[in-house]
């Protein structure tokens, strides 16, 4: 029988995939104690289980204490109040009136539309790349790119992007189950409330005086008579600056570590920037930003021979279901070039990643031009360091030299 391992051991966060494949091979449909939830590693069963009306997304109560006293009520109280507004966090039929309400201001024209500002801010980073000799490519390249586009197109003013950055990263134990979680909760509790304090002042700000932003444009999101709420409009900027910055930095610097380790596919990358479109999707199979969802079961139901109990968590493994051999051929080589991938980086169903066209534009903008740009960069760190989260995958720092 496969040992039962916690996710944020170290030799996982460097590394998930042996024993993802271990459990994936013996063990698809797995019962994990360490995290009480089933743990489903096929492709065939994670991407059933996202279009699975039997389970829910609405879990926010599993970041709450079971029994929580007044004053934790209190303390928790944003987590009730932007968490539980997220629509990656609700299900029908409110999570179909908040996505179409953000979908409406957060259209394929407006993502088009910011290919050149994003080409510019590009060849900006490169260009401090070159000045430097190198330098962290998180810091310096991966996480400015991303949240300087979100934050421009909700109307967030430039002062406030450092200050958006630590916030946001305090927040991500309670959203990515990162270790440490106990020490660093209140400090995640105190980073959800500075954004809702900035998006709230904003938000009034921007029916004063309507601008051209995402921000204004959601204030004034209507369909069918329904409008968003002010706590509705809040949590959804909330989540778009969180989540449209952290996996897009994440998928940024995991790629130029890949890249790096994969010279023959770089080549092909530098020689051919038209492949850069195929590149993200290969390089979000091959190790994306999202290692796992959460769902939790309506009701009781059965996979594989599993009896899964009413009210109980699975976890939907994408970084095991991106490697399956049943699905991909020779899934752990990186083909830039692969033709069939059909990955499941973003989810599917309803609940798959309203952000996506972006990540994917910037994502694109940057892997056709580094590889071109910047020939000699290369990685300077044998073993970077990861983030110690469950869910996400992401760098630390990338350490990268010119020359």
């Amino acid at each position: 029988m496969i040992e039962d391992c916690d996710f944020l051991r170290p030799e996982l966060i460097d590394d998930p995939h042996p024993y993802l494949h271990r459990l994936r091979r013996e063990d698809p449909v797995h019962w994990s104690a360490v995290h009480r939830a089933w743990v489903l590693t096929r492709y065939d069963d994670v991407a059933a289980a996202f279009l699975d009306e039997r389970l829910s997304s609405e879990r926010t109560a599993s970041l709450l204490p079971a029994e929580p006293t007044a004053e934790e009520r209190e303390l928790f109280d944003p987590i009730y109040r932007l968490l539980g507004n997220w629509m990656v966090f609700r299900d029908p039929p409110a999570h179909a009136r908040l996505r179409r309400l953000a979908r409406a201001a957060f259209g394929p024209r407006t993502v088009a539309g910011l290919r050149p500002s994003i080409e510019s801010l590009v060849e900006e980073r490169i260009a401090a790349l070159e000045r430097a000799g190198g330098g962290d490519f998180v810091s310096a390249f991966a996480y400015p790119l991303p949240s300087t586009v979100i934050a421009t197109l909700l109307g967030v003013p430039q002062r406030d992007l450092d200050a958006f950055r630590g916030w946001s990263e305090d927040v991500v134990p309670l959203v990515f189950g990162a270790a440490g979680r106990a020490e660093r909760r209140d400090r995640a509790l105190r980073g959800l409330a500075a954004l809702e304090a900035l998006f709230r002042d904003l938000l009034e700000r921007y029916r004063r005086d309507p601008a051209d932003n995402l921000l204004t444009a959601l204030a004034r999101a209507e369909d069918q008579g329904e409008v968003l709420s002010a706590d509705e409009v809040t949590a959804t900027c909330v989540l778009l600056l969180f989540a449209g910055h952290e996996t897009t930095a994440a998928l940024l610097a995991t790629g130029v570590l890949h890249l790096d380790r994969h010279a023959a596919e770089r080549a092909k990358l530098a020689a051919n920037p038209a492949l850069a479109a195929s590149a993200v999707e290969e390089l979000l199979r091959f190790d994306g930003p999202t290692k796992t969802q959460v769902r939790l079961a309506r009701e009781d139901l059965e996979l594989r021979g599993r009896r899964i109990r009413a009210g109980q968590r699975l976890m939907l493994c994408q970084a095991a279901a991106n490697r399956d051999p049943e699905r991909f051929a020779d899934p752990d080589r990186l083909d830039l070039a692969r033709r069939e991938n059909d990955h499941l980086g973003f989810g599917l169903g309803i609940h798959h990643c309203l952000g996506a066209p972006l990540a994917r534009l910037e994502a694109e903008v940057a892997f056709a031009a580094l590889p071109r740009r910047l020939p000699s960069l290369r990685v300077a760190a044998e073993h970077p360091e990861w983030q110690p989260n469950a869910l996400n995958r992401s760098l630390k720092s990338l350490p990268v030299v010119l020359g």
